[in-house]
């Protein structure tokens, strides 16, 4: 007995029947894409900064709240990558790129499946403390 309205779990009368889980597609991700997430990981997940402005390049500033440039080449499910960021100064250098490293890594196999082999990180610029009177000090 069923209620009105209500119908059975296969698909409607007329139909080809589903196809299995595993024969229904791949999700493909693009490099522009992984480049967009590292660069946002890195952002939002880290004290890690970017550049903008400018045209083609030429012109850029360091932003603090911009998004860090990434470059991805993909291998498959097998990521590389460059990572170009700005960092608080000062900061141990090394010790900041290697927890940039990890949490790129991390978060990104985390949420996308691909694996990181590699990331090589370039700190482009520094920001030194500002001062709390926000005047800026000679030195």
């Amino acid at each position: 007995m069923s209620a009105p309205g209500i119908q059975g779990a296969g698909p409607p009368a007329g139909r080809q029947p589903w196809p299995e889980i595993g024969a229904r597609g791949t999700t493909v991700l693009s490099r522009k894409v992984v480049e967009k997430m590292a660069g946002q990981i890195a952002k939002d997940e880290t004290f890690a900064g970017g550049s903008s402005g400018g045209f083609l390049g030429i012109g850029a500033r360091a932003d603090v709240s911009a998004r860090p440039r990434a470059d991805v080449e993909l291998a498959g499910n097998l990521a590389s990558m460059k990572v170009e960021v700005g960092l608080p100064y000062p900061v141990p250098l090394r010790r900041a790129a290697d927890q940039l490293r990890d949490r790129i890594s991390g978060r990104l196999t985390e949420l996308t499946g691909v694996e990181v082999r590699q990331v090589d990180v370039t700190v482009s610029w520094l920001w030194p403390d500002a001062p709390a009177d926000g005047r800026r000090r000679l030195q």
